[in-house]
């Protein structure tokens, strides 16, 4: 891990500063650790990724949904490629009505909350330092396949979008496309995003409308989705904090996703 990714994390329980400790296990062999600076917090490494939740703490919508996730990582980058084709719009074209929002400029920290596979980070500039984060451990491992196979580098965390592990303000572009709908508190999801952005920074959040539900009414589980979720459906405008500037709501792809994005102050 990079001096610089490491002076950017904290505890996502006690936003602690944490360091990073080499430590000789029973075998003879070393391991790289995350220890909380005052509490001795410990947040050990897979496969070079921190990991920075302990998934015994979820419950209702996330813990459902995670599991939902830990299954369909993978097929998912193959079914999105259908949906948007079935949408008639393509992939691209779909993924490009939300990334064009993003700020993007030289040098600049982009973090992207719920990274799935990873697709969204690839078709930014190679010239942004790109950062990721997921409670699927499935999710993540295949979009560290991807990384190989684009030749791309993101940095990637292991971590619960409802209590980011990083310290406050250290990104210039913050979004999330595909999943608040199911966070089990989606106002403390948004409010950590603005907590770990700049200053002037814009914010992109992008889900499915009920419009997008609907047309699924075939299958049984979506149309209880629609039926008990109300209006968990609709862009949340009414969790951003009234202190964001430039509140906009947009719809794409015939309203079957919604755009919600915002400035911090």
């Amino acid at each position: 891990m990079e001096h610089e990714t490491l002076s950017m994390l904290c505890s996502p329980y006690t936003q602690e500063h944490l360091e990073l400790r080499t430590e000789v296990k029973p075998d003879g062999t070393s391991e790289e650790i995350l220890v909380g600076v005052k509490t001795g917090e410990r947040f050990p490494f897979r496969n070079g990724i921190p990991i920075l939740y302990d998934v015994s703490r979820l419950e209702g919508y996330n813990l459902q949904y995670n599991t939902f996730y830990r299954k369909t990582a993978k097929y998912y980058d193959m079914t999105l490629k259908m949906l948007a084709f079935f949408l008639g719009s393509g992939e691209a074209k779909f993924r490009s009505q939300y990334l064009q929002l993003l700020e993007i400029r030289k040098d600049c920290k982009v973090l992207e909350v719920s990274v799935g596979t990873g697709t969204n980070l690839s078709l930014l500039p190679a010239s942004a330092h790109s950062y990721g984060l997921d409670l699927s451990w499935e999710m993540l491992s295949k979009c560290q396949k991807n990384m190989l196979r684009w030749n791309r580098k993101f940095e990637l965390f292991f971590g619960n979008s409802e209590t980011l592990p990083f310290r406050d303000g250290m990104f210039d572009v913050v979004f999330h496309v595909g999943g608040i709908n199911a966070f089990s508190d989606r106002a403390k999801a948004i409010n950590e995003m603005i907590r770990v952005a700049r200053p002037g920074t814009k914010i992109v959040i992008v889900d499915e409308t009920a419009k997008m539900m609907n047309s699924m009414g075939w299958i049984p589980s979506a149309r209880k989705m629609v039926e008990e979720w109300g209006d968990r459906f609709e862009a949340p405008v009414n969790l951003v904090p009234a202190t964001m500037r430039e509140i906009q709501v947009n719809k794409m792809i015939n309203g079957f996703f919604y755009i919600l994005s915002f400035r911090t102050p």
